[in-house]
């Protein structure tokens, strides 16, 4: 499996929030082969490190009393200084949800909103680096953020991580644009203003990637999960958005394609 490439400003780590880690662990087990270890140190409150053949691939964290966003995936910007980072946010008309805070050896991390509403984490890491492989079956191989104001997002990620873009296509049917840093497409910005429901904000996403889209589906469907849109072939690959059986939402994909 290819290496990620440690790159200030790109996506380095997802991990859940679950109300229910027990009964998701299979879950993700049996759609993707992850192993699962968690932290017994009570600093860490029970986080978990799915594995796939040995690298780190995302983590899991019970729900805290009081998490206003049940169950769901983040994502999260690699930082060297997850403190400036957030300055720089605030500075770019986004919002410190949380500030910088180290966690343990670990790393900092930090949770933003950007001005279009999108939760985004910044991750400065320590001796945990983030996501060790993509691109291959069970690993990460796309994120992107489906915005509801595309100009503000394209501005603040410029401004907050240094992001310069490639537009794929501005028309009023559909806009998008991949961010690059260093010459490589590192995540893509929606304009998502035309399609989202009303009382849906802006979000970000990712995506898995699988052997085989309709087989991933099926076993999703058969271990609990639910498909909440069914797989469509796209330039980027055979792509499906899925649930797990708690709800959360995430993406599969049979490519990578940036």
């Amino acid at each position: 499996m290819p290496e990620r490439k440690s790159q200030v400003g790109a996506p380095c780590w997802v991990d859940l929030t679950s109300s229910d880690p027990s009964r998701v662990i299979p879950f993700y087990a049996g759609v993707f082969g992850w192993a699962s270890d968690t932290n017994e140190d009570p600093q860490y409150g029970g986080y978990s490190i799915f594995s796939k053949d040995g690298a780190p691939v995302a983590g899991l964290g019970p729900q805290q009393p009081g998490n206003p966003y049940g169950d769901v995936w983040t994502v999260y910007l690699e930082s060297a200084d997850a403190a400036a980072t957030a300055e720089r946010a605030a500075a770019a008309g986004g919002q410190v949800m949380m500030p910088a805070m180290q966690v343990g050896e670990q790393g900092t991390m930090a949770i933003l909103g950007d001005p279009a509403g999108a939760v985004i984490g910044v991750w400065q890491p320590d001796q945990h680096r983030g996501y060790g492989r993509w691109g291959e079956p069970g690993t990460p191989a796309w994120f992107e953020t489906l915005s509801r104001d595309y100009q503000a997002a394209l501005s603040f990620y410029e401004k907050t991580f240094g992001w310069t873009y490639n537009t794929l296509s501005d028309s009023g049917d559909f806009r998008y644009s991949q961010a690059q840093l260093g010459g490589d497409n590192i995540a893509g910005v929606m304009d998502a203003s035309g399609f989202l429901p009303e009382g849906v904000p802006s979000f970000w996403q990712f995506y898995l990637a699988v052997e085989d889209t309709d087989a991933a589906l099926a076993k999703v469907v058969e271990l609990g999960g639910t498909v909440v849109r069914p797989a469509e072939d796209t330039p980027f690959g055979r792509l499906a958005t899925v649930a797990d059986p708690l709800g959360a939402q995430f993406q599969i994909t049979e490519n990578q394609e940036s």
